[in-house]
């Protein structure tokens, strides 16, 4: 493998051109309206979050307020510190719901992960006949809404008997066509064919080859899956087809307190923002590989 080795660690230097070596400078001016353009931008998005999080600290009377306020005038921890005793009905301990959305996320995140990497492998990296069809089908997956399969995905879960399993939750999530894509796309741009050439001389086999040298390389691509697998896995609550209270997730306990009226509003949301932590988390693990994946998988369409 010492060639493969020579070879992933050898860049191609770019062609110059005079249209690349012209540097484009803006002026002090535009370059203070270019930043503050960003960062009114970069605020305007967090002001779910910050409006979220403070309601979540807002007492009733200031939740029954109209015009609401933006900012919580007197602070209050009791929309947190009351939940227990709102989940105290439960037949169900509360860290069983904690441990099903974890296992649920984790669990499914990395059998997906896997599944859609090898099969980007496949479109992207070897001689399968029909690739090219095969990969145009999964882009024309990608128009349709995840509502429409509702009922054909219900009835093979009936008939395969099923419901009530922790198979409701992870086998409708595998096959999405959102991971080949990113995956193949990001292949195609990040694996040069000449490495899977050298490691085929040196003797190595495709699950070698995929494990070893494909796998390391496509690392943005599969962290910035697993940000956005974790995040629907995380919110998922799946109709028509749990009713068991020990295979519940924590989302849907948490719904029903989201559902209790004006009343509960500050715990929903004291509710909601704990729900948001996870996702957030993971996302600051995976962030640094979103903009690099998401710039990679327009190169080649």
């Amino acid at each position: 493998m010492e060639l493969v080795k020579t070879l992933k660690n050898f860049r191609f230097a770019p062609r110059s051109s005079k249209s690349q070596r012209r540097r484009y400078t803006r002026s002090k001016v535009g370059n203070v309206f270019y930043f503050l353009v960003l960062t009114l931008a970069g605020l305007f998005t967090l002001l779910p979050l910050v409006y979220s999080v403070a309601t979540s600290f807002k007492p009733l009377d200031e939740l029954m307020k109209f015009p609401p306020t933006f900012f919580v005038q007197r602070p209050t921890t009791i929309n947190y510190t009351v939940l227990p005793s709102l989940l105290s009905s439960l037949s169900v301990p509360l860290s069983r719901y904690i441990f099903n959305s974890l296992f649920v996320s984790v669990v499914t995140t990395v059998i997906y992960i896997f599944i859609s990497s090898m099969m980007a492998f496949v479109l992207s990296k070897t001689d399968l006949k029909g690739k090219n069809i095969i990969f145009l089908i999964i882009q024309f997956s990608l128009l349709y809404s995840a509502y429409t399969l509702e009922v054909p995905r219900y009835l093979i879960l009936a008939k395969s008997q099923l419901i009530d399993s922790y198979w409701v939750y992870i086998l409708p999530y595998l096959p999405s066509a959102m991971g080949v894509f990113l995956l193949k796309q990001h292949m195609d741009a990040s694996v040069p064919d000449a490495i899977i050439e050298a490691a085929k001389i040196d003797g190595a086999g495709y699950f070698r080859i995929f494990g070893e040298l494909v796998l390391p390389m496509i690392k943005p691509a599969w962290l910035t899956l697993v940000l956005f697998a974790f995040r629907d896995l995380w919110s998922m609550q799946p109709s028509g087809t749990i009713f068991s209270e020990n295979l519940k997730t924590l989302p849907m306990v948490m719904s029903q307190i989201i559902n209790g009226g004006i009343a509960r509003s500050g715990s929903a949301m004291a509710a909601t923002v704990i729900l948001m932590i996870p996702p957030i988390l993971v996302y600051l693990v995976s962030q640094g590989s979103v903009m690099e994946t998401m710039s990679n998988a327009g190169i080649k369409g």
